[in-house]
């Protein structure tokens, strides 16, 4: 696929999470008029004060005037204001990233720390014990949801070792536990991954005479094994990374961490819809931000890619 090519799956992909993200605010059951005039305290409004409430949220124009409207915004970096706190949504959610964005990245790293050496590991051990249990463990990980999961390390880790906080984010102790629940499943996946490619890879006739030539095998998994095993993942952790900002939701529900999945259910729950579109939206831009990046991170690692979209 040449540049031009991405550039457009990009905007329509974009247009379309908008356009979902619209929809998702129209056919949701309830009218924010009423959700916005009881959180003022007015439980019983008279229809007056709910027609000048919807007059006020742009609520009596056409469908697609709305959408123009919000689009229109949303081009200019606005996302509106949120009905419950009277907040700008892409402050809100620009305020509450870092929390989401150290959360995931944690989740990430020990999914590549634990998942790619533990595939090398069951390659290297293949048809053994340790390929079994391993292989056994990645069955049942992926297996388990992530809520279950943390539940279990909750007991485990807070209420029965006392090692780790069961919520809040004040130190960086608050973060083993979320980062490791949301990765559990993608280290499971990278690891099974790393080990079919590593498999794949060893029988190759290069690898056969390195090894023939006694060269260690630790120096040939490096210089060899890893690097080329390695290009075929990137992709998948890009769109797993993706994934797991997607999910953050549950890790920060469970544990109590303000970042932006827990505000996106706050605003659910509470049918604010500025935060539920700006959420998908949002969630949509950092999807095909982190695909384009995974593009240039697999163009400089594999040169061939490059020059074959040069010919294009």
């Amino acid at each position: 696929m040449t540049g031009r090519q991405k550039l457009i799956g990009s905007i329509c992909t974009l247009l379309g999470a908008s356009l979902l993200a619209f929809v998702l605010g129209v056919i949701a059951p309830g009218d924010p008029a009423l959700e916005v005039l009881s959180m003022n305290g007015l439980n019983e409004p008279t229809e007056a004060e709910i027609a000048a409430k919807r007059e006020e949220l742009g609520l009596n124009l056409p469908i697609w005037k709305q959408y123009m409207h919000w689009l229109g915004m949303v081009l200019q970096g606005d996302l509106g204001v949120s009905y419950i706190t009277q907040q700008s949504v892409s402050a809100e959610l620009i305020q509450r990233l870092p929390i989401t964005l150290s959360l995931a990245c944690g989740a990430l790293a020990f999914a590549i720390g634990f998942g790619i050496p533990g595939g090398i590991i069951l390659a290297m051990f293949h048809n053994r014990w340790i390929d079994y249990a391993g292989r056994a463990w990645i069955t049942i990980w992926t297996a388990f949801p992530s809520f279950l999961n943390a539940i279990l390390f909750i007991i485990a880790f807070s209420e029965v070792l006392h090692w780790l906080p069961t919520s809040g984010y004040g130190t960086w102790q608050h973060f083993i536990m979320p980062s490791i629940v949301l990765g559990l499943g993608t280290s499971a996946v990278l690891m099974r991954l790393t080990r079919a490619a590593v498999l794949d890879i060893l029988p190759q006739q290069y690898i056969v005479t390195a090894r023939a030539k006694g060269i260690h095998m630790f120096i040939l998994m490096l210089r060899h094994v890893l690097l080329n095993a390695f290009i075929p993942l990137i992709t998948v952790i890009g769109n797993y990374f993706g994934g797991i900002l997607g999910g953050a939701v549950i890790a920060e529900v469970i544990f109590s961490l303000p970042g932006i999945g827990r505000f996106a259910v706050e605003g659910i729950f509470r049918r604010d819809y500025p935060v539920m579109q700006g959420y998908v939206l949002f969630m949509a831009c950092v999807y095909v931000l982190f695909n384009t990046v995974v593009d240039i991170l697999y163009g400089l690692i594999h040169p061939q890619l490059r020059r074959s979209e040069v010919l294009k």
